[in-house]
């Protein structure tokens, strides 16, 4: 791959819409590097499985069914758990996306590439050093999960491997890397989440919601995923001391059908919206996934978290962190939901701790700091402002 020469050294970020998290990482990588360098690199993102071959390319519009099938995750995270069987699945990859990759590669010279998702990692070297070995361009992964890390994020010619947590980096180190390889960091989110917030009851008389109540925001990603529904009606029907407010996401059907109930309790239904720092800001407790960036984003807020559901395998390490930490509950059912939302409403003092918790575990700091990990190499590699 030859470097990239203009006026700007250029970043290359691999990502995928398997999920709202590559993606958001990338993009708030993106908007570091905008912030602390203004004007100095040029970015460029690639949607490793937009155009890839069949049946590749069938990724993105699949996942969000296939994310609907726990039992599915729980096998291919057992399958490839562990180093040499995901040497072995590369083996085969590469050979098949090799033409595609380096397609892609000729199309997007760059500087540095930062992965953001874990499959390409191995495939994308290969080809790089199968091509100029002693002039690739420095390759940057950054791992979007928080524990239980998938063996494909792992690689031991990765020039660095950025790990949000130290329990990233141990299973790392079992997979074989070097240790010289990790930056222990964070999970990169996006700016807005990372400034104090306004007073929580300017927010709340601007969102409309009550000021003399608790407030549960219940989300499930940008597509409203999971039982979101089912829990907001056990809430309800159990009138709890509280109002509710109920994110759907993209999920039309769902937001229309929770917009045509009778509510007894305050209620609030949005679909995709754009104001979750307000939100989390303004809330006393969030109810949600163990997605690792909603997880990272309430830490930054220091709201407390009640998981209702997970993937099995990938996200099983977030569950456990969050708990054994004091940041959250798991309730993976409508009734242990309301159960936990009881403990936490009659006895604020729990609910407090476990916000104290969050904030504990926050690292808000962490999309800056790699977009300087990022801008260094970048200057080991291209002096800004240097001829070649």
């Amino acid at each position: 791959m030859k470097p990239h020469r203009n006026e700007h050294p250029k970043i290359l970020f691999l990502f995928s819409d398997t999920g709202g998290g590559h993606r958001s990482a990338a993009e708030a990588l993106i908007e570091a590097l905008g912030l602390e360098f203004p004007g100095q690199f040029e970015t460029e993102m690639v949607d490793i499985f937009r155009n890839a071959p069949s049946p590749l390319h069938l990724a993105i519009p699949t996942y969000p069914m296939f994310a609907q099938v726990p039992s599915i995750w729980d096998i291919s995270y057992s399958i490839f758990d562990g180093r040499r069987r995901v040497i072995m699945a590369n083996s085969v990859l590469t050979p098949y996306v090799r033409q595609y990759y380096e397609k892609l590669i000729d199309a997007h010279p760059s500087d540095v590439i930062v992965s953001c998702h874990p499959v390409p990692i191995s495939s994308f070297i290969d080809i790089l050093e199968d091509r100029e070995r002693s002039q690739r361009p420095p390759f940057i992964t950054v791992v979007t999960d928080l524990v239980t890390t998938p063996a494909f994020w792992y690689d031991k010619r990765s020039d660095k491997i950025v790990v949000p947590t130290e329990y990233a980096r141990l299973r790392g180190l079992k997979m074989g890397m070097r240790p010289e390889q990790f930056e222990v960091i964070g999970l990169p989110v996006a700016d807005r989440f990372c400034h104090p917030a306004e007073d929580r009851r300017v927010i709340r008389e601007r969102l409309g919601w009550p000021q003399d109540l608790p407030m549960i925001v219940i989300v499930g990603g940008g597509e409203g995923m999971g039982p979101i529904g089912k829990n907001a009606l056990a809430i309800d029907k159990a009138r709890l001391p509280a109002g509710l407010v109920v994110i759907c996401g993209r999920n039309k059907r769902l937001k229309e059908r929770l917009q045509k109930h009778e509510w007894s309790i305050p209620a609030y239904i949005y679909g995709f919206v754009r104001e979750m720092p307000d939100f989390m800001a303004a809330a006393d407790v969030l109810v949600s996934r163990a997605g690792p960036g909603t997880i990272s984003e309430a830490f930054i807020s220091g709201i407390p978290l009640i998981l209702y559901s997970r993937m099995p395998g990938q996200e099983d390490g977030n569950v456990a962190y969050v708990m054994e930490e004091g940041a959250g509950i798991w309730a993976p059912q409508p009734r242990l939901l309301v159960e936990a939302l009881r403990q936490w409403l009659y006895y604020p003092e729990k609910r407090a701790a476990a916000g104290k918790a969050a904030l504990r575990l926050a690292k808000p700091d962490a999309a800056r700091q790699i977009a300087r990990l990022i801008a260094e190499s970048v200057r080991i590699n291209h002096p800004i402002g240097g001829k070649e």
